[in-house]
């Protein structure tokens, strides 16, 4: 398949040139930083931490050669996303087999077999001590293992790039924690640690939300003695202290080097656990926004066009808070309602609970996104329907991944206690038993993508979704990390032999979802910034009708989540309800709808995409 184009792009200045003219900060967002940082540190501190802010901006801005300035308007001014794009999440080193280094093999794996995505999400590529890279050593170098800062620059020039922020922790074995532990008296605030457990009372500990069962405080022998240090996810994870303002400054400039490197899209990972405040729940505080606010504010001044996405997996209405007023915080969600949702609506045949959930989705603004994924690195996230479907709904769910194959990990709650928290599964297996029906399983496979493909936002799928990989029950054996059932590595010769073969679970798979990229690209009614309307249909059916953003074009995508057909006389909205001849762009096929009804026929788990015969081009 031939490369997409990348939107309009020039590339950073390895060195920075001071001769060329400083940026001037604008009164009124010099306002609007120490605003910020007041909120969170107090006026007088505000005040003399703004210089430092200021300076690590200009030192960015000098790093931008002439090209770059005279498109920053451009890319302002242009939406972030179409109806074109799609987002590939993958680790550096998941396909091997190639000739270079894994990150070169990457790329030739996505040019020639994982339809040239539109957007890369390279989960952390930074050298790491555990957590499959989610515990940094060093935030500003590539591993090693992996390739180099030229191997993430020439992918830049083919993809745009979504680099991991990981924000919330270093590794135990970074040097900064290494020189905690060696007492050097300007770090030791970087870090939340007490001189006993008892500091932090049972009461506090009960409220802290979060997604593990192991203790908060993790001990570690330090040159003065035992110290007992807030880890939020790992022994080896060690969380920030945001209290201490030049940790907030650090990685300012570290999300900034990022940009200079190729990132287009910054996923701010965890970041829902930036700010510790005991006696809380420790999540979601208003600190942890300004946060948010304080990133949103530096990207669009240093660096228009990038997009910030918060990575949180918790209840819907928490997740869609990181929005902001729709102008201030996150451009970008992820949407983890919708995978638990759609699992739902597969395993009962029943698209309900999904239809209703979409009838208010909604982001607060034109300039902010739903990204809308079925599976990542982690699994299945539960916490997004935790206030969506009925607790006898979510135990279904649990316990139909589980008879696929599927395992489940927990958290601790409030008071003592634990309850799920995602499945770890690949998503083929969580949808399709082993030794079924090969067509049907594929079937099914198909209308579950389908969903990211005709909701509202921008559709991600991780490497194993894209690939339709099963278990990895061996690796789990070996490890006993539930998330490695995941997390395989594939061999780019398999893919050379499966992807082109007549008849197997890749070509049958990729030659359906490839054509369903392609005429979603070509469809001005997919557009994020379109509408979007969702129908009554029979329970089995979701049926949406999205409209481009100019309202010139209209498409009607309806997908049956079960394994009988259902017969539609489906009611149109009334902007539709004077077509009466429609074709499905998918199987061709033509539809009547006389009177303002839809008739039509659906197979089992059919994918139809119908637009008015009269909107249609001639070819």
């Amino acid at each position: 398949m031939p490369q997409k184009p990348v939107p309009p792009k020039a590339h950073y200045d390895t060195d920075p040139d001071y001769s060329r003219p400083r940026l001037e900060i604008p009164p009124e967002r010099r306002e609007h930083f120490h605003s910020l940082l007041a909120s969170l540190y107090g006026a007088e501190v505000a005040r003399a931490l703004l210089p430092e802010l200021e300076r690590i901006i200009q030192v960015h801005h000098a790093h931008k050669p002439e090209a770059l300035r005279a498109l920053e308007p451009e890319r302002a001014a242009r939406p972030m996303f179409s109806q074109g794009d799609l987002v590939l999440i993958t680790y550096g080193d998941m396909i091997a087999g190639g000739e270079g280094t894994p990150l070169a093999t990457l790329a030739e794996a996505c040019d020639s077999y994982m339809e040239a995505p539109d957007i890369l999400h390279i989960l952390p590529f930074f050298p790491y001590s555990s957590d499959r890279g989610f515990s940094v050593v060093d935030l500003k170098q590539v591993d090693p293992r992996l390739g180099s800062w030229d191997d993430i620059h020439r992918l830049a020039g083919n993809y745009r790039l979504m680099f991991d922020g990981v924000l919330n922790h270093l590794s135990a074995r970074s040097e900064v924690f290494q020189d905690f532990l060696a007492g050097r008296p300007d770090v030791q605030d970087f870090f939340i640690a007490y001189n006993s457990p008892d500091e932090l009372t049972p009461d506090q500990r009960s409220k802290i939300f979060r997604p593990r069962v192991s203790d908060i405080l993790t001990p570690f022998t330090t040159i003065n003695g035992m110290r007992y240090v807030w880890t939020t996810f790992s022994p080896d994870q060690i969380d920030l202290n945001y209290r201490h303002p030049p940790v907030l400054l650090e990685v300012v400039d570290a999300l900034l080097f990022y940009i200079r490197q190729g990132a287009d899209l910054l996923r701010l990972d965890a970041v829902t656990y930036v700010w510790a405040e005991p006696g809380t729940e420790c999540v979601h505080l208003p600190q942890t926004h300004a946060i948010v606010k304080m990133l949103r504010a530096v990207v669009e001044l240093a660096a228009p066009g990038v997009a910030l996405i918060t990575e949180t997996n918790v209840p819907h209405a928490d997740n869609v808070s990181y929005f902001g007023d729709g102008f201030d915080e996150a451009h970008m969600v992820y949407n983890f309602a919708l995978p638990p949702l759609v699992l739902h609506a597969i395993y009962r045949g029943d698209a309900s609970y999904l239809a209703a959930w979409a009838r208010e989705l909604e982001p607060p603004s034109q300039d902010t996104y739903f990204f809308n994924i079925l599976d990542t690195h982690d699994g299945v996230g539960l916490m997004g329907v935790k206030e969506i479907l009925p607790r006898e709904e979510l135990k279904f769910i649990e316990q139909s991944a589980q008879a696929n194959g599927a395992l489940v990990s927990y958290k601790t709650v409030e008071g003592g206690g634990e309850e799920p928290y995602e499945i770890n599964s690949t998503w083929w297996s969580a949808i399709n038993r082993p030794h079924g029906d090969l067509d049907r399983q594929v079937a099914r496979y198909v209308a579950s993508r389908a969903v990211c493909l005709s909701l509202k936002g921008v559709p991600g799928v991780y490497l194993h979704g894209a690939l339709g990989s099963e278990n990895d029950m061996a690796t789990y054996e070996r490890t006993h990390h539930k998330r490695d059932l995941n997390r395989a590595t594939v061999d780019l010769k398999r893919l050379e032999r499966e992807w082109g073969h007549p008849g197997t679970k890749l070509n049958l798979m990729g030659n359906r979802i490839r054509h369903l990229r392609l005429l979603r690209v070509a469809q001005p009614a997919f557009h994020p910034q379109g509408r979007q309307q969702v129908l009554d249909a029979p329970r089995p059916v979701l049926a949406l009708l999205r409209t481009s953003p100019g309202g010139k074009d209209h498409l009607l995508s309806l997908i049956n989540f079960s394994d009988q057909a259902v017969s539609l006389e489906l009611p149109l909205p009334e902007e539709v309800a004077g077509v009466e001849r429609w074709r499905d762009l998918v199987a061709g096929d033509e539809a009547l709808s006389p009177e303002g009804k839809l008739s039509l026929e659906l197979r089992p788990y059919q994918v139809a995409w119908l637009r008015p015969l009269g909107e249609i081009k001639p070819q």
